[in-house]
């Protein structure tokens, strides 16, 4: 009964929402393809084991025609395109189904939409074995009360860069361990004049401002939120604390303070900064030189900790899942099967740049030399968990707004740590408490 009020409000409030989670995603327009409850019906001209899918995503999760073709060859299923500006995706989702509508048969889903779709009985779930969940540690992010919800073909966990040419100039011989030793770093960088503002931050009021202190208490005491969805204070007030810190002590550009949260773990790219955790796609970025101006000094390392390097890390997947309302179901399952099989995640790194989120695969991919300057990419991935202990919850999009708004206000010398977090604690606590 919870779970059908709760839909019902978020097909009134969502409609409304702005899009979160990845934030900052680049739009594409619709391209030739289908709305909601069109077209999604059982072809009867493909012979037997056929159909036809419709597949709502941005235009990074397209496959390309001749992968297509080789699906329907292979189980006479023909899939129709219908590429959406991934802000777009949410609200035309949640549109279609207040009408009892499939926006599409398959259709992308973000991290932060889990907790969300659940709630509102929007996912249909999947049938997952035991040895994919091994290979695939993202899984988690998508499964609610031991549902999975969608599986994850993009990976994106938090993975932590330095510049070594710059530590050699200040003299540090050792990559950091532990957050102090990333802080007292940035401090001789600085006062020996090697890099103004050493550590990249985003604090604008943004989704990857709210994402950044989850990670930052996550890797550095274990822990974001306590059993009942409440922040944990000690965990969070002392990761803000540290943030503030970096701010008074001008180790953060003041431009981070309102520019994109992109454009701040950018600076790594051009040398203004010495030190970002941030996406695994700035492996790829720092060996581009249409990216990158200082190719060859960024080394990718293990996100530090309190008093080693962490045993955690988080993760910001995006996935597929079938929608309740499809007509297809089975045949949407075998298409996100095939889309998200070993064979494909090697393709799809290849045409579309898709960070595999099977382990398996990434570990090829890095031993076959496909993906350059790795350094601890692999590590990493094998550390990937859940700050949530519930899952993704519903309210997240409201979560989110109050954690970076308060952020913001304390960068921006409005508020300090305690009366940030207390700003936002309250917020969390009447959500989780609804």
């Amino acid at each position: 009964m919870k779970k059908k009020v709760i839909a019902m409000l978020l097909i009134t409030s969502m409609a409304a929402a702005l899009a979160v989670g990845c934030g900052g995603k680049e739009e594409s327009g619709d391209t030739t393809g289908n709305t909601a409850g069109e077209d999604n019906q059982p072809n009867e001209d493909q012979g037997e084991g056929g159909g036809s899918i419709t597949f709502m995503a941005p235009d990074w999760a397209i496959p390309t025609d001749d992968q297509l073709k080789a699906f329907t060859d292979e189980t006479g299923i023909e899939v129709v395109v219908n590429e959406v500006g991934w802000d777009d995706i949410r609200d035309k989702l949640v549109t279609a189904a207040a009408g009892g509508q499939a926006v599409a048969d398959v259709v992308e889903v973000d991290w932060s939409w889990v907790g969300e779709f659940y709630a509102a009985d929007w996912l249909e779930p999947l049938e997952v074995s035991d040895e994919v969940k091994e290979d695939m540690p993202t899984l988690e992010t998508f499964t609610k009360e031991g549902n999975v919800l969608a599986i994850p073909y993009a990976n994106d966990y938090r993975l932590s860069y330095y510049n070594t040419k710059q530590y050699e100039d200040a003299g540090i011989s050792a990559e950091p361990q532990t957050w102090d030793e990333v802080y007292q770093n940035c401090k001789t960088l600085k006062e020996k004049g090697v890099c103004d503002y050493p550590f990249a931050l985003p604090l604008n009021a943004e989704e990857k401002t709210s994402t950044y202190l989850m990670w930052l208490a996550y890797t550095m005491n274990g822990v974001v939120f306590n059993d009942d969805g409440t922040l944990n204070k000690d965990s969070v007030l002392a990761a803000l604390k540290y943030e503030e810190n970096l701010i008074k002590d001008e180790l953060v550009d003041p431009a981070d303070k309102t520019s994109s949260g992109m454009d701040a773990y950018k600076r790594i790219l051009s040398g203004s900064a010495n030190f970002l955790t941030g996406p695994t796609s700035f492996v790829s970025k720092s060996t581009n030189e249409d990216d990158c101006s200082v190719i060859g000094e960024i080394t990718p390392i293990l996100v530090p900790g309190k008093d080693a390097k962490a045993t955690v890390t988080m993760a910001l997947p995006e996935a597929l899942g079938v929608t309740k309302f499809s007509e297809n179901k089975e045949e949407a399952k075998k298409f996100i099967e095939w889309y998200t099989s070993a064979d494909m995640q090697e393709k799809l790194n290849e045409t579309n740049t898709a960070i595999p989120t099977r382990n398996s695969v990434l570990k090829k991919l890095i031993d076959d030399g496909k993906i350059q300057n790795a350094g601890a990419m692999m590590e990493e991935a094998e550390l990937i968990a859940s700050p949530f202990p519930g899952g993704i919850p519903a309210y997240y999009s409201e979560m989110s707004n109050s954690i970076y708004n308060a952020i913001n206000k304390m960068a921006l010398g409005e508020m300090t740590a305690d009366e940030a977090y207390a700003e936002m604690e309250a917020k969390v606590a009447e959500l989780a408490a609804e």
